[in-house]
C-alpha cells in the first residue's frame, strides 16, 4: 500500500478517513483545520469527500499547503461510486493528529507582518506585495487562531499613527494660508483617505463580519475610519482654534459669502462635496450649522440695513432675490432640511418682520399700485405671508382704493370720463387681487368696503345744491353710451384679456371673444359699480331718459343688449324700479302695431298716398320722462298728415288725449346742394329752420328763424349753432364765429359738399344740456323729499306717538332699498309737516294729528 510523503508544511496538518457503510457505499468526513484555542470551541469546516487521489491530487495539496492523503486499497479499484462492488476499507497511514506549536507561531507571525506591510504600502497608496486575496486569507486565518481583538487594535493603532502623522502634515503642508486652500486640502485627503479606508475594508472584512459586526464594544472598521479622520481633522475645534477643521468651516462660510457677494472665486463642486464631507463625519450639525447661521445673520442684518433707504419697490424686489439665493443654495448644495428651516426662518425676521412698517407704509404702497406693478404687490403679498403679516396689508390697500377713487370721482375737469376711470381702476385692481393676492377673499371685501366708502361719501359727490350723487348719472350715462355705440365706444383696456376669458368660460358663460358676450360683460361690470349706490333714485331718472332717446330715436346698438340689461335691472332691484322701464318697451311695441293700423285705415278708406313716411309713437304719460311743450311752426303737408292721425286716434280711442312732444321727432330731409343732392337725417328743430330757406334766397336774420319756427331761446340757439357752427354746416352764419348771436344772419351753404349720401346732423338731440341735468337733479330730491315725508306720516298714522330718535330710525329702515337718507334731510321734513300741521311736537316726542 502506497505511502504519503512525509515533507512538513507551513500551515495546519490536514487528516481524513474513509470508512465503509454497512451497505457497502462510503461516509465522507472532512478533516479540520485547527487554529489553537477558541472562545467558542473548535471550529469545523464544510465537510469534503475524499476518495482516491486523482492524478493532479498530490500538486493541488501542495498548492493549498495540505498533505495529500493515499489509499491502500485490499481490492482492485473499483469506482467509489458504484454501490457494493467499492473499496472497503481505506488506510491512510502515518497521520498526524496534532500541529506543531513552532510552525503555526511563524505561520501567524508571518501573516501579520504581511498585514502590516500591505497596511504601510496603503498608506503609500501603493499596491501591497501580497495579492488581496493572500491578505484575506491571513486576515481570517488570525480571526479562526481567536486573535481576532488583537488584530483590529493593531489595525487601530497603525491607521490613528497615519493620520495623525504622515496624514496631517501632508494637510498642513498644502493648506496654504487661506481658510479656503485649507477646507480644499482638507477635503483632497478625505478622499484619499476614503479610497485607502475602502482598500482596508476589503483586506479586513473577515475581521469586520465576524468579529466586530457583533461586538458592540468596537467600531466596524469603515466607522472606525470615519472616527479617526474626524479626530485628527475636526476634533475639539474652537472659534478661536488655527486646525484644519475650524479653518475648513470658516473656508466654507467663505464659501457661502462669496457666492452671496457675486465672487468669482467661489467654487461650487468645492462647497456641495465638502457638505457632504461634515454629513459623512457626522459633524454638520453640531460644527458647520451653527457657524453658518450666525455669519448667515449677520450678512442680512447689514443686507438689509443696506437698503433700508431705497424704495420698497427695489427694498421687496431685493429681498425676493435674497430668498430665492438662499433656498436655492440650500437645496442645491445639500444642506439639512433643519438649516434651511433656521436659516428662512431668520431671513423672514430680519427682512420682513423688522421691517415691517416699512414694507407697509401707505405712501410706499400707494406708489407701487399707481404704476400697477402686479409682480412687486406679489412679492410683497408673498414676503408678508412668510411672516403671517399679510392680514394688515388690508389697511394701507383700503386706503389707496378711497385716495385714488375719490380723487376720480371729484375731477371736475374729466367728469365725462368718471365711470370710465372708475373701471379701469376697478379693473386693475381686480387683476391685482387675483393675481398678486391670489384671490384672497380678505383683499377683495376690502376692495369693496373701499368703494362703498367713496362712492357714497356725500362730501365728495354732492351735487350743486340738490345733494345728490353724481355716480348714479355718470353710471346711467355709461350705460348708455354702451347700449348706444357697443364695444367700439370702450377704450381697450376695458376690454377682457385672457385670463378673463378662461374664467368666463370655465364659469359657463359664453367666450368673451363674442362681440355680444363681451358687451353683456361690460354691463355687468358697470352694474358693479351702480351696486355700490346706496341712492339709486338718482340712476333710475337718467336711465329713463337715456333709454327714452334710444327708443324714440332708434339708437340701440343691440335690442339683445337691451332687454338683458332690463333683466339685470330687474334682478338687482325688484320689479317696482323697472315697472316703468318694462312699459316704455310695450309702448314701443303698441306704437308699431298702431302704425300698421293707421296705414290700413287710410288705404280702406282711399286716402291719397302721402308724400310723407309717418311714423308716430304712442307714449304713456306715467313712463315716460317728462319733456317740455313747444309751440313748433310745422310745415304744412308735415302739420295736416298729423292732423289725420290725430283724428283717427281719437275716433279709435274714445276719451284719450293726444298731446305732441316734438322735441325728440326727427325725420330725413332731401337737400339740393351745388355738388349734388343729400339726404340729411335731422331733428324736428333742425327740419322747421332749414325748410325756411325754401322760400328764400335771401339770407335770415335770427328774429325771422325764429318767428318762421316758433323756436326762441336756447333751444334756437343750440339749432341754429348745430346747422351753421358744427362739424356739418349746411347753412352759414354772418359774421363767423361758434357762438350763435340775435345779431346774425343765415344762409344756406351752396357749396356744401359730403362723401356720404345720407348725414347725421341730429346727435344734438341726444345730448343733455346743462339745464335739463340741474332739473333732473332737484326733480329726484323733491321726489326723495315726498318720499320721505310719506314715510314719516305712514309711521305716525300707525304709532301716534313717537320719540325724535325712533321715528327718525324707522324712517331710515323704511327708505334704506331708495338710499339711505340723511338724518338732516329726515329732521328738514318733520318740520315741513309740523308746519302742515301733520305732526305735533311735545318735548322730545312727536304726535300724530288725525
Amino acid at each position: 500500500m502506497p505511502s504519503t510523503s512525509n515533507r512538513p508544511l507551513d500551515g495546519p496538518t490536514h487528516h481524513s478517513a474513509i470508512i465503509p457503510s454497512k451497505r457497502g457505499s462510503f461516509d465522507v468526513f472532512s478533516s479540520h483545520r485547527q487554529f489553537g484555542s477558541h472562545p467558542h470551541g473548535p471550529e469545523t469546516k464544510r465537510p469534503r469527500a475524499s476518495g482516491p487521489s486523482a492524478p493532479g491530487a498530490s500538486i493541488m495539496s501542495k498548492a493549498l499547503g495540505k498533505r495529500p492523503a493515499v489509499g491502500n486499497l485490499t481490492k482492485p479499484s473499483r469506482s467509489p461510486f458504484e454501490p457494493n462492488n467499492g473499496a472497503k476499507k481505506l488506510i491512510v497511514t502515518r497521520l498526524r493528529t496534532t500541529p506543531r506549536a513552532d510552525n503555526l507561531e511563524h505561520y501567524y507571525e508571518k501573516r501579520r507582518n504581511e498585514l502590516a506591510d500591505a497596511l504601510a504600502a496603503i498608506f503609500k497608496q501603493q499596491q501591497p506585495q501580497q495579492p488581496l486575496e493572500t491578505l484575506y486569507r491571513g486576515v481570517e486565518d488570525i480571526c479562526r487562531h481567536g486573535a481576532a481583538r488583537e488584530l483590529f487594535e493593531a489595525l487601530r493603532a497603525q491607521c490613528e499613527s497615519y493620520l495623525n502623522g504622515a496624514l496631517q502634515r501632508a494637510i498642513m503642508a498644502d493648506g496654504g494660508s487661506s481658510n479656503i486652500d485649507m477646507l480644499r486640502a482638507v477635503h483632497k485627503y478625505w478622499v484619499i483617505w476614503n479610497a485607502q479606508s475602502t482598500t482596508i475594508r476589503a483586506v479586513f472584512s473577515y475581521l469586520d463580519r465576524s468579529f466586530l459586526l457583533n461586538n458592540k464594544d468596537f467600531q466596524q472598521i469603515n466607522d472606525m475610519a470615519i472616527a479617526l479622520f474626524r479626530k485628527m481633522a475636526f476634533v475639539s475645534i474652537q472659534p478661536s482654534s488655527s486646525g484644519p477643521g475650524a479653518r475648513s468651516l470658516a473656508g466654507m462660510c467663505d464659501l457661502i459669502d462669496y457666492d452671496r457677494r457675486g465672487d468669482s472665486r467661489f467654487d461650487p463642486i468645492l462647497l456641495r462635496d465638502s457638505v457632504s464631507m461634515l454629513h459623512v463625519l457626522g459633524i454638520y450639525g453640531k460644527s458647520f450649522e451653527p457657524r453658518f447661521l450666525k455669519a448667515s445673520s449677520a450678512y442680512m442684518h447689514a443686507f438689509a440695513e443696506e437698503l433700508s433707504a431705497a424704495s420698497l419697490k427695489s427694498y421687496i424686489s431685493a429681498c425676493e432675490g435674497l430668498l430665492a439665493r438662499e433656498d436655492y443654495r440650500c437645496n442645491a448644495f445639500n444642506f439639512d432640511s433643519t438649516t434651511k428651516r433656521q436659516l428662512l426662518d431668520a431671513a423672514h425676521l430680519i427682512l420682513i418682520n423688522n421691517y415691517s412698517e416699512k414694507l407697509l407704509d401707505s405712501g410706499s404702497i400707494g406708489k407701487i399700485l399707481d404704476d400697477n406693478s402686479v409682480e412687486s404687490m406679489k412679492a410683497l403679498y408673498d414676503l408678508l405671508r412668510l411672516s403671517s403679516l399679510q392680514k394688515r396689508l388690508r389697511g394701507p390697500w383700503e386706503d389707496y382704493i378711497k385716495n385714488t377713487g375719490s380723487a376720480i370721482v371729484n375731477d371736475t375737469s374729466r367728469a365725462d370720463e368718471v365711470v370710465v376711470r372708475l373701471l379701469e381702476f376697478r379693473k386693475a385692481l381686480d387683476i391685482m387681487v387675483r393675481d398678486a393676492f391670489q384671490k384672497d377673499d380678505d383683499f377683495a371685501h376690502g376692495l369693496r368696503q373701499a368703494f362703498d366708502s367713496f362712492i357714497n361719501d356725500k362730501k365728495i359727490m354732492a351735487s350743486r345744491s340738490t345733494g345728490t350723487s353724481r355716480v348714479g348719472e355718470m353710471i346711467a350715462k355709461y350705460i348708455d353710451m354702451l347700449l348706444r355705440g357697443g364695444l367700439k365706444t370702450l377704450p381697450a383696456s376695458l376690454l377682457s384679456d385672457v385670463q378673463d376669458r378662461v374664467d368666463a368660460e370655465k364659469s359657463g358663460q359664453a367666450s368673451t371673444g363674442d362681440e355680444d358676450a363681451e358687451l353683456d360683460r361690460q354691463l355687468d361690470k358697470a352694474l358693479e359699480l351702480f351696486r355700490f349706490i346706496e341712492g339709486k333714485s338718482v340712476f333710475e331718472a337718467f336711465y329713463k331718459q337715456d333709454l327714452a332717446r334710444r327708443l324714440l330715436m332708434g339708437r340701440s346698438a343691440s335690442a339683445d343688449a337691451e332687454r338683458s340689461m332690463l333683466a339685470k335691472l330687474k334682478s338687482e332691484c325688484g320689479s317696482d324700479f323697472t315697472r316703468n322701464l318694462e312699459q316704455m318697451f310695450k309702448d314701443q311695441q303698441i306704437a308699431r302695431d298702431e302704425m300698421v293700423s293707421y296705414k290700413a285705415w287710410r288705404e280702406g278708406n282711399s286716402r291719397t298716398k302721402s308724400k310723407l313716411d309717418l311714423n308716430v309713437s304712442i307714449l304713456s304719460a306715467a313712463a315716460w320722462p317728462t319733456y317740455p311743450e313747444t309751440q313748433l311752426i310745422l310745415p304744412e303737408e308735415v302739420a295736416d298728415e298729423i292732423k289725420d292721425f290725430g283724428d283717427y286716434y281719437v275716433k279709435k280711442h274714445t276719451g284719450r288725449r293726444l298731446t305732441w312732444k316734438d322735441s325728440l321727432a326727427h325725420c330725413v330731409v332731401k337737400a339740393s346742394f351745388n355738388r349734388g343732392p343729400k339726404e340729411l337725417l335731422v331733428s324736428a328743430y333742425q327740419a322747421v329752420v332749414l325748410t325756411l330757406f325754401n322760400y328764400t334766397d335771401d339770407p335770415l336774420s335770427y328774429q325771422q328763424i325764429a318767428e318762421g319756427s316758433g323756436l326762441s331761446g336756447q333751444d334756437l340757439d343750440r339749432t341754429l349753432q348745430s346747422l351753421a357752427c358744427g362739424k356739418v354746416r349746411v347753412i352759414t352764419k354772418n359774421p363767423k364765429g361758434k357762438d350763435v348771436n340775435p345779431t346774425d344772419t343765415f344762409v344756406v351753404n351752396k357749396g356744401f359738399s359730403d362723401p356720404k349720401v345720407r348725414i347725421k346732423i341730429n346727435q344734438i338731440q341726444l345730448k343733455e344740456t346743462k339745464q335739463e341735468n340741474q332739473e333732473t337733479h332737484e326733480r329726484v330730491a323733491r321726489d326723495r323729499q315726498f318720499e320721505t315725508q310719506a314715510a314719516i306720516v305712514r309711521i305716525m298714522k300707525s304709532r301716534k306717538t313717537m320719540t325724535h330718535s325712533n321715528l327718525v330710525a324707522e324712517v331710515i329702515n323704511q327708505t334704506k332699498k331708495r338710499g339711505a337718507v340723511d338724518t338732516s334731510e329726515i329732521k328738514k321734513n318733520i318740520e315741513k309737516l309740523i308746519e302742515k300741521d301733520y305732526l305735533e311736537r311735545e318735548g322730545s316726542s312727536y304726535t300724530y294729528l288725525a
